[in-house]
């Protein structure tokens, strides 16, 4: 099995969940806080070919709904990429890579998927 990279917002409770989890089950992982750390262009694009921008967009936080109108309104691949890079807190959480998949957010399954509770 190869590395596993985790990236999210260290103060997020969902990140904190997901961690807590796989550090429980013993699986070992490398967190990025795309907040401290950033992220670059070429692997959110990647994020978006793999599972599309509506899927990583986070419409739930704090951040989209402070956002002005006419930055939410009429979004497409382009305009949502440069909103992610600018507020990495529109990004949901976590974001999970592995070998060549990528898992958005931590549910059940993701969980079953490591073996993490």
């Amino acid at each position: 099995m190869s590395e596993i990279a985790l990236y999210g917002i260290a103060n997020c409770d969902t990140v904190r969940k997901a961690r807590r989890s796989l550090d429980a089950a013993g699986v070992g992982y490398r967190f990025v806080d795309v907040r401290r750390d950033g992220l670059e262009a070429d692997r959110l694009r990647g994020w978006v070919d793999a599972v599309g921008w509506e899927t990583l967009v986070n419409r739930r936080g704090t951040t989209w709904r402070q956002l002005p109108d006419d930055q939410r309104e009429g979004l497409d691949a382009a305009r949502a990429i440069a909103l992610m890079l600018e507020h990495p807190a529109l990004i949901k959480r976590p974001v999970i890579e592995q070998d060549d998949a990528i898992t958005v957010g931590w549910t059940p399954e993701t969980a079953a998927r490591w073996g993490a509770a």
